[in-house]
């Protein structure tokens, strides 16, 4: 009686199936610093395109080019959505660099990292212009 419970409610339970769209994790959690001091500005990012410390973009090791994702200070709850158009950081231990504007907006300038949670918003379209 019991498996044919279980049979008879398999198809009511919802489950997550990997597919082309979901190569990589829709949210994450952990360290975010923040990079485009006055050496990096107008220096050129992987994707290409010129870094400016004023445009809310981010380093992502993982997400395509493009996408843009929500990112959230977990310590005030501060939150701003950026484009990923550049790869790292280069630490291991972090998950996400920030440009100086997300900075401001998240609270994290005086730290320099902050616990966060990354979440995508919508997944890549295109190449980012030039």
């Amino acid at each position: 009686m019991k498996y044919i419970l279980i049979f008879l409610l398999l198809p009511f339970i919802p489950v997550k199936q990997p597919g082309p769209g979901n190569k990589y994790p829709l949210t994450q959690t952990g360290i975010a610093s923040y990079y485009g001091t006055k050496k990096f500005h107008n220096s050129r990012t992987a994707s290409g395109e010129r870094m400016h410390r004023d445009s809310l973009t981010a380093a992502h090791r993982t997400y395509p080019f493009g996408t843009r994702v929500k990112v959230t200070n977990l310590q005030n709850q501060k939150s701003v959505v950026v484009r990923i158009n550049d790869r790292g950081p280069a630490s291991k231990k972090r998950i996400i660099d920030v440009s100086v504007a997300a900075a401001r907006k998240l609270g994290m300038i005086q730290s320099g990292l902050a616990k966060v949670r990354v979440e995508v918003v919508t997944k890549e379209t295109s190449a980012p212009a030039q």
